[in-house]
């Protein structure tokens, strides 16, 4: 692919900054700065696809049918003037997708995700560290989200400020984005970007040390032990691919049976441990309240149990079944299931969980066929849409992220980029010519 315009790349790096801090923009410009924001961003990411040529055609048939199963499922929606706005919000974040994904071979793209991510990391350290040295207080965003009222400020819940003034104290600093586990991810995914570009020694290996331990730090001031485990789970697929993509033949097939004996071990320990190891992560028994919106959303989810209550993605509070008081947790009302795979069953049923299990299994395929491949011919950068989607999948379990803004743009990038890999190796070579 041909060198990347200066344009794309800071096009690219606004883009993925807004999907990864749009609590920032929110907070800062209001819901309808962010908003356009957004429109100006897509915009321009069509230009630039028309510009590609893009063929809708060559995008994968697994998200093709997820997309057009939010479309349709306006049809059936208790709530369908909502669903026709989420199935607007996943097309935008979609094409934006796309967009990253067709225009941009790997190396770029790191190079972009990467940059807006030290933007995200540095702003919220200096955010943090002013509220602490300057300002000295909790700090509320300077535009509340929908349906809160800063009238009584005693009452507001501590969830809702944008900072605590925690970073002298010890306690879990939100940054810019206003919350410490979006933070926590943030920093993981850099962490896991720096990583890579270290291995391929695709920019100043100095300063690529330097902000691996910036992002080490955030994870350490966030302590999200979502994220921890994902990061663990992200280290253990990495070590196990260095591995694998210097082996062939038999040594491949013995190291393919350690590694599924290492999972089966794993697991066991997981579930006969799972007490202790909550409390290492410093959860409850019941994951901070997960379990009990869990067993809500199941109790919904049975009521309409084929194809859902309709296509919301970000839950909107003041409508059933989401106004439920038992999603609100300690004065929290919460706007997600906390585990993306039973947010898809509520919302679009067993045939959605299907649809979107395919499409996710699909993409897994595509990303394992990638950075297995061996040296020389894999470079260490296809190791990144499988490792990224084991962060997504980990943190999954208790987020529902991967179906919302950054989550669901990186999965479909790694779709699109992954497909497009993966016709570019079976498309047919031309001959050569022989002789003149």
């Amino acid at each position: 692919m041909p060198e990347v315009s200066l344009y794309r790349r800071l096009l690219a790096t606004l883009g993925f900054f807004t999907l990864a801090a749009g609590d920032f923009w929110r907070f800062l410009l209001s819901w309808w700065g962010w908003g356009a924001i957004v429109a100006v961003l897509l915009v321009l990411a069509v230009i630039e696809l028309v510009r590609e040529r893009f063929d809708v055609r060559r995008m994968p048939v697994t998200l093709l049918a997820f997309l057009a199963l939010i479309l349709v499922s306006v049809a059936w929606s208790a709530y369908q003037g909502w669903t026709a706005v989420a199935v607007v919000a996943t097309l935008v974040t979609t094409t934006f997708g796309i967009f990253l994904g067709a225009a941009f071979d790997l190396r770029t793209l790191l190079r972009c995700l990467g940059s807006a991510l030290r933007w995200i990391l540095a702003l919220s350290l200096v955010f943090e560290l002013v509220v602490s040295l300057v300002i000295r207080r909790h700090v509320l965003p300077l535009f509340p989200a929908p349906g809160i009222d800063y009238a009584d400020v005693h009452r507001i819940p501590a969830a809702f400020y944008w900072s605590r003034d925690l970073l002298l104290s010890g306690g879990r600093i939100q940054g810019i984005v206003g919350n410490a586990n979006l933070l926590a991810f943030a920093a993981l995914l850099a962490l896991l970007v720096f990583a890579i570009q270290f291995a391929a020694r695709s920019a100043s290996r100095f300063w690529l040390g330097f902000w691996i331990i910036i992002a080490i730090g955030v994870l350490a001031l966030t302590r999200s032990g979502t994220v921890l485990v994902a990061a663990a789970a992200v280290l253990l697929v990495g070590a196990f691919l260095i591995i694998l993509r210097r082996t062939t033949g038999r040594a491949r097939r013995v190291t393919y049976l350690g590694g599924a004996t290492a999972v089966v071990l794993g697991g066991a320990v997981a579930v006969l441990a799972h007490g202790p190891l909550l409390e290492v992560l410093g959860k409850s028994d019941t994951l901070t309240g997960r379990t009990h919106i869990w067993q809500t959303v199941l109790h919904y989810a049975a009521q309409r149990p084929a194809a859902g209550w309709g296509w919301i993605s970000y839950w909107v509070p003041t409508i059933p079944p989401f106004d439920d008081p038992a999603f609100t947790i300690k004065g929290v009302q919460y706007s997600q299931a906390h585990d993306a795979w039973l947010d898809v069953l509520l919302q679009l049923g067993v045939i959605g969980l299907v649809v979107f299990g395919l499409f996710v299994l699909a993409t897994l395929v595509r990303s394992w066929a990638l950075a297995i491949r061996s040296r020389p011919v894999g470079d260490v950068v296809d190791v990144f849409p499988l490792l990224v989607l084991v962060l997504l999948l980990v943190h999954s379990i208790a987020e529902s992220r991967m179906l919302i803004e950054i989550g669901f743009a990186l999965l479909v990038i790694c779709s699109v980029l992954t497909a497009r890999h993966e016709s570019a190796r079976t498309a047919p070579r031309d001959p050569v010519p022989v002789g003149r």
